[in-house]
């Protein structure tokens, strides 16, 4: 297969010959499968068999044979991934010569090392194995604020043997001090034959999470500002009872935290996989299509492919002074967001909004999802419906409210 092809490489070209490597482009190929096959099946490939070399490709240079001991066989560390562990991201309050300086000291932490702004405002992006210190040295030099940390890990380090796959073991019960051991949950299902497949996803709003309910998924509630963390993904796994779950972030920042939850799923026996959602309507998206009477990986593609085709947007209003992709914004304005980047700062709820939904059906579509929160200026549904039934023709509408917590407007494009 393709492994026994990337081994083949090295008699197909001189330099990787004299090199002792293989080709880095197929190596970087059979990694893509590896983790495609990981997300289909809910299963890791096996490892090869005895890996003398790993080869790293620099842009410009030829590839560099870096010998593998004892600590960096795959078989030593599993769920360890090339490359820094984190991504961290801020804001930062500071002149342009202390900038200066920032810059050679996060280089020498990470890498995708980004600092742009200017008079006295910058965003700064790095991947680095050591995110404290690259908060650190923001703090060094000015005032950092809305600092973002994501793991970039595909999965942390296994909780212990992988059971095989089997009936879902039963969960711990508390011990004879009154304090239940780690991992333990309390079912809240009913007696009676467990669910082949369940579907956890992570909401914000009351509205929302009643929606998703509805649809029979098990709900992670989480606060409008705030996350989830991942033992309540693990918990709320435990809950479903069921032999597969996938698992709905619904965040971009909340990806790697599903991730390990799933893992920590896989170890007590549970096929999990979790789909990529970057928002609630990508979320709405996937659940409109599962299917449970289908086989697990057709369920998970069908629902990637759904989410991924859903455009998302978001109004909110800004809270406090920010440098933004539209430029600098104030506490206070409306902020009109499209794929997760600010594309509009506007004055008002209302036309603000209007003005993202028709950037956003500027690509197309077939159908507009919206969820009003209770902060939205009374009559805003109706004058978005307004807006894409003249303008749209045989584009579609759907309006849910997203109560309590949820924020003013979210839009889905699909």
């Amino acid at each position: 297969g393709a492994r026994t092809a990337l081994a083949a490489t090295p008699a197909q070209l001189a330099v990787l010959a004299r090199a002792g490597v293989v080709d880095a482009g197929g190596r970087g190929l059979i990694a893509v499968l590896d983790a495609l096959t990981t997300v289909l099946t809910g299963e890791a490939p096996p490892a090869p068999e005895d890996p003398s070399t790993t080869v790293r490709a620099v842009a410009g240079e030829s590839a560099v044979p870096v010998p593998c001991g004892p600590d960096s066989a795959p078989d030593a560390h599993p769920h360890r991934a090339t490359g820094p562990a984190y991504e961290v991201m801020y804001l930062l309050d500071a002149d342009e010569p202390a900038v200066h300086a920032l810059r050679d000291t996060l280089d020498a932490l990470g890498d995708s090392l980004v600092v742009i702004g200017g008079d006295g405002l910058w965003n700064v992006h790095v991947h680095v194995d050591d995110a404290g210190a690259a908060v650190e040295a923001g703090i060094a030099v000015g005032r950092p604020h809305r600092v973002r940390i994501a793991h970039l890990l595909s999965g942390s380090p296994p909780h212990g043997p992988r059971a095989a796959p089997g009936p879902l073991p039963p969960l711990p019960t508390a011990s004879s001090s009154g304090t239940a051991p780690e991992d333990s949950a309390p079912r809240l299902r009913a007696a009676g034959p467990e669910p082949a497949r369940s579907v956890v996803a992570v909401v914000r709003g009351e509205g929302l999470a009643g929606l998703c309910e509805e649809a029979g998924a098990c709900v992670v509630r989480v606060p409008a500002d705030g996350g989830a963390e991942e033992d309540s993904l693990f918990a709320a796994v435990r809950r479903c009872g069921a032999h597969e779950t996938v698992l709905l972030p619904n965040d971009p920042y909340l990806h790697g935290v599903a991730v390990r939850a799933a893992e920590r799923a896989r170890d007590v026996g549970v096929r999990a996989a979790v789909i990529p959602t970057r928002a609630a309507v990508q979320g709405i998206a996937a659940l409109a299509v599962h299917d449970p009477g289908v086989r697990f990986d057709e369920d998970v593609v069908a629902m990637t492919s759904a989410a991924g085709a859903t455009r998302y947007g978001e109004v909110t209003v800004a809270g406090y002074e920010s440098w933004t992709m539209a430029g600098v914004c104030q506490a206070g304005d409306v902020l009109g967001l499209v794929e997760g980047d600010v594309a509009v700062i506007g004055e008002d709820l209302a036309g603000t909004a209007a003005d993202v939904l028709e950037r956003m059906l500027a690509a197309g579509g077939e159908m507009v999802t919206l969820v009003v929160g209770p902060h939205a200026p009374e009559g805003l549904a109706e004058r978005l419906e307004a807006q894409v039934r003249h303008g749209h023709l045989g584009v579609d509408t759907v309006v849910y409210e997203g109560r309590e917590g949820a924020g003013p407007l979210l839009i889905g494009v699909e």
